[in-house]
Parts: structure tokens; sequence; C-alpha cells
């Protein structure tokens, strides 16, 4: 005798579908509420970053009257004037990286042998954070405030002292932009290459000299290939930093543009020579290119590098 099964009541049957909340459509409005939370971030990298970039693009491969030409670019890299601006701001760029790296890195590695929370420690901390974002007019008055021809400390060597060693002028060029640069990239390669040092273990140290190595066979074998990706990453990273800074190059040099950022702001704002802004922005096209090949450099070395932070 066959048994035939009882009809299942409503209850059953909405209970055996499942929740109406767990279908399909609920998962995808749940993915949208995700990735809404990332709509200030995107708003903000297309307004200040994706756009200008557009902007910038958009008017280097134009003319005055709209036409597309690559006249501007073509002005840019046959042009002596820019070629130089372009070496002199690399050239630039790359001592301060450089001194600031060795520099820094010796301060963040005298920082590693003193107590994480002593108050030596926390004072440099502090002042690098604060001294690396101080730049712009205020960096250059300082200096020029201290080393200009009626600076303090010129005067003070030329009135106290007898010597008229400081002069007065360097300040104004290229020298005294080097020094100013230099001024912020010290503290700011403290706070980078720090991490770095945090990554290296007493362990590896004991270890290697348990084997009979010598601190330089630890350097030449473990310590300094492990800092190695880092040290390269902070150093493009201060590049970087110094090749597109603006403020203080402009407060700090009042007559000329020797270097690409005062050339743009010459070609945009000149009442000399007037039809030049799309030049302006092949120029800041040229340092797009630049500081993307750098951040590319520095995205490939601090790949590597993580594995030794972590």
């Amino acid at each position: 005798m066959t048994e035939v099964a009882a009809p299942r009541s409503e209850s059953d049957a909405a209970a055996g579908a499942g929740s109406p909340s767990s279908g399909a459509g609920s998962r995808r409005f749940r993915g949208a509420r995700d990735y809404l939370a990332l709509a200030p971030f995107l708003s903000y990298v297309t307004l200040f970053m994706l756009l200008p970039t557009a902007i910038v693009v958009i008017g280097a491969l134009q003319a005055d009257d709209g036409t597309p030409t690559l006249q501007n670019i073509v002005t840019v890299l046959s042009g002596s004037g820019f070629r130089d601006a372009f070496v002199r701001s690399i050239t630039l760029s790359a001592q301060t990286a450089i001194i600031g790296a060795t520099l820094g890195g010796l301060l963040a590695w005298a920082l590693m042998d003193s107590d994480p929370n002593g108050w030596l420690r926390r004072i440099v901390l502090a002042a690098s954070a604060v001294l690396s974002q101080f730049g712009g007019v205020m960096l250059a008055f300082a200096f020029l405030a201290t080393f200009a021809f009626n600076g303090l400390a010129t005067m003070f060597m030329r009135e106290v002292v007898g010597l008229d060693i400081l002069g007065g002028s360097w300040i104004y060029g290229m020298n005294g932009l080097m020094v100013v640069y230099t001024y912020f990239q010290i503290p700011l390669m403290v706070i980078i290459f720090l991490p770095a040092l945090g990554g290296l273990r007493r362990e590896w140290w004991e270890a290697s000299s348990s084997l009979g190595g010598s601190a330089w066979r630890y350097w030449r074998h473990v310590g300094g290939p492990i800092l190695a990706p880092s040290f390269l990453g902070a150093l493009l990273l201060l590049f970087a930093n110094a090749f597109s800074a603006y403020a203080t190059a402009a407060a700090l040099v009042s007559q000329g543009s020797p270097i690409v950022p005062l050339r743009i702001r010459g070609a945009l704002t000149s009442e000399v020579v007037l039809g030049q802004a799309n030049v302006g922005k092949a120029l800041a096209l040229g340092m797009i290119v630049v500081v993307a090949v750098v951040m590319l450099l520095y995205a490939l070395v601090q790949r590597r590098a993580s594995r030794w932070v972590k």
C-alpha cells in the first residue's frame, strides 16, 4: 500500500524557500552598499587628481584656438631653456634626495638604539613630523630672515664676528634651493625609513655573530640587502617630493625661473610673452611623466621591501 505524503503548509513552504533577504537581489544590494563607502575617496581622486591631469594633457595637445597640435610639446623639447629647466630640476631633486636620505637614514639609525618610549625618540619623531611638512612661504621667509642680505646670521657674522662669509646672494639661487629643500627632506626620511629599520631583527645579528661573521659581513650579506629596497624606495619618494615642490621656490626665487615649476608659473602668468598657457601645460605634462616613472619604480621597490617590514 503506497503512502501519500501530506501536503505542506504555506509556512513550511516559505521556510524551505529561504528568506527573501538572502536572494540574488539582496547580494547585489550589499555589494553596491560596500562600494558606496568608496564614493568619497573616488570623488577626491577624480576632482584633485584625474580631472587636473586630464586638463593638463588636453591643454598640452591643443593650440590656443582649441585645435589639436603637437607644437607645444615640440616647443618644450626643442627649447634649450625648457630643457635646462628640466635638467636643473632633476639635478636639484636628485642632490637633495641623496643628501636627505643619507643624513635622515643616519638619524633614523641613531634613534633605533634609543629607548622606544623615551623622551628623546618622541621629541625627534614629533619634530620630524612637523618639519617635514614645514614648507612654502613660511619656510622661505625663515631662511630669508636668517641668511639673506640683512638676515640674522648674515648680520651677526658681518658685524659681530667681522667675517662676511655668508654674503646673502646665494640664498636666491640654486644653492639656496638645495639647502632649503634638504631642510625638509631629512625629517621626511626619518619618518619613512624608521619602520624599515624596525624590520631588522636582533636574532639575525646574533646568528651572524655566532657563526663567526663580522659586522661587515652582516651588513654585506644580511642587513644591507634587506634595507636596500626600503632605502631606494625612500630615495625615490624624496626625489618626487623635491621635484614637485613649488611654493618654497616661488617665494624664495623672485628673479628668473631656474626650475620647471617656476617655468610653468611664468608661462601661465607672464605679461611679457602672451599665449604660452598651453606651453606651460606641456611642461606640466613633462613633470607628470617624470613623477609617474619615479612612482612606478617606487611601487616596484616597495613590493619587495614590504616583506621585510612586516
